[in-house]
């Protein structure tokens, strides 16, 4: 570990930028982990703060491609070689980016109110995330803070893969680093304390360091930029709870709590994550061998509490019937135990209107796709990484809800696994290939964009009704 928290994390940081005092310099923290390490550097350099709102413009059909990317006071970064190459056309084009600035002027009226941002002409712009992985949401925001008038770009890290620089190119005029690891799978891993950063943690920060509004510039401009609409990793929630919930389970006020899921005659060990203000709660199914502290599994609920959404992460089964591999690979009794977990979560006090999801890994995607099939309860959206959905054949095409299927570049087997079950699933459906992922997305930053892509997909289909219902 290197950091204690993200206020430690940004004193580290605050160190390694004193050359940037007296200078005017505004300090950008990227929302909503990056807010509370750019405080720290604001405070540092007696520099005003405020927030980078950005969301990419995402190829279509190949979503986690971007096109470009919007920000603040009406910019528009578009990447027209991909464009091109990708044949995506006006139309296609002007959809998205009203979709996605619909999004941003959401999220811009819950941080700003009717406050306008800080004008960045000629100005020194310091953009602070809490750290990188596939950097594809810092470029974007260096392309959106360079249209926005800005005369000198820094991006400023705690942590980032060895090598980070390359993946910005020019889109900074300078980069400033604390540690850069060469292993590296997550921005978490280096945090002790890696908990939820809130909304209202965001505001009062601003608040505290609020600069006398200003007009932003209306700018437009079109660049090259390969963006990402990865928000930065955020909290797993699974610290230290408050104390331990009693056996029946808690209700769902926010927290994080060690729970007892009743599964029939089994109970079966859990945490329930549920951030402020949650919009609904994902359950995940683990893939064979692996168990509720899965890191991959955790890491993809970061960004999952990070987007406003609860999980839960359970063992599907007990330790003696896990000891039985035949139970690991029984499709039928995992997705059986995954539906009593969801029953069990609607009954807690307040989760009567639950919204739910299922996000499934290996063979526990097969168990989500299975039990997402089931006529009751009605589940919302099905995220699948590096899935077999061929172990739940049989009942494909009863499933109801939205399903992303996620798989990795070089699991090739794995990938036409998942092109078989798009021709069985008669919901609505995507498949996303992560290029350079394998089975496991180990490789630096895929599973990051995991996680990104699950949070958009839930957070996307958790305020409609299931197809069908």
């Amino acid at each position: 570990m290197y950091f204690t928290d993200r206020i430690d994390a940004g004193g580290q940081l605050a160190a390694r930028l004193d050359h940037l005092k007296g200078r005017d310099v505004v300090v950008l923290g990227l929302p909503r982990g990056g807010v509370p390490v750019a405080a720290q550097v604001a405070d540092a350099l007696d520099a005003p703060l405020d927030i980078c709102l950005v969301r990419k413009l995402g190829v279509p059909y190949q979503p986690e491609l971007a096109m470009g990317a919007i920000g603040e006071g009406g910019v528009r970064v578009v990447n027209d070689s991909v464009v091109s190459e990708t044949g995506v056309s006006d139309r296609d084009l002007a959809a998205v980016e009203e979709r996605e600035r619909e999004v941003l002027e959401q999220r811009a009226r819950r941080y700003r109110g009717q406050r306008e941002p800080t004008s960045l002409r000629g100005r020194t712009v310091l953009v602070v995330d809490d750290g990188l992985a596939t950097g594809a949401t810092a470029l974007a925001a260096c392309r959106v803070v360079r249209a926005r008038g800005a005369a000198h770009v820094v991006l400023a890290v705690p942590v980032a893969p060895h090598g980070w620089p390359d993946r910005v190119g020019d889109a900074a005029d300078e980069t400033v680093c604390v540690h850069e690891p060469d292993f590296f799978y997550a921005i978490g891993q280096f945090y002790t304390d890696f908990a939820q950063t809130s909304d209202e943690e965001v505001l009062d920060t601003l608040e505290r360091h609020r600069a006398a509004p200003v007009p932003a510039a209306d700018v437009r401009a079109s660049s090259d930029v390969r963006a990402s609409s990865d928000g930065p990793a955020s909290a797993d929630g699974m610290g230290p709870a408050d104390g331990p919930a009693p056996s029946h389970g808690p209700g769902l006020e926010p927290g994080a709590y060690d729970v007892l899921v009743t599964a029939g005659d089994a109970r079966l060990d859990g945490r329930l994550s549920v951030p402020p203000g949650a919009t609904g709660i994902v359950l995940f199914a683990h893939g064979s061998g692996s168990s509720r502290h899965s890191p991959r599994n955790r890491s993809v609920a970061e960004a999952l509490h990070r987007a406003g959404l609860g999980t839960l992460l359970f063992d599907l089964l007990t330790d003696e019937e896990a000891a039985d591999r035949a139970n690991v690979f029984d499709t039928p009794l995992l997705a059986g135990r995954l539906s009593a977990a969801t029953r069990w979560l609607l009954a807690r006090p307040g989760g009567d209107h639950l919204t739910i999801g299922y996000f499934g890994a290996s063979t526990g995607a097969a168990a989500a796709l299975w039990a997402a099939a089931e006529p009751s309860p009605d589940i919302a959206a099905v995220v699948s990484r590096g899935g077999r959905p061929d172990l739940a054949g049989p009942r494909l095409d009863r499933v109801r809800a939205p399903t992303l299927l996620i798989v990795g570049g070089h699991d090739t087997t794995v990938v036409e696994l998942n092109e078989a079950a798009l021709r069985e699933l008669r919901c609505k459906n995507r498949l996303v290939v992560v290029p350079g992922a394998g089975h496991l997305f180990e490789e630096p930053g895929t599973l990051e964009q995991v996680g990104t892509l699950a949070a958009d997909w839930f957070r996307d289909h958790f305020g409609a009704p299931a197809e069908g219902s």
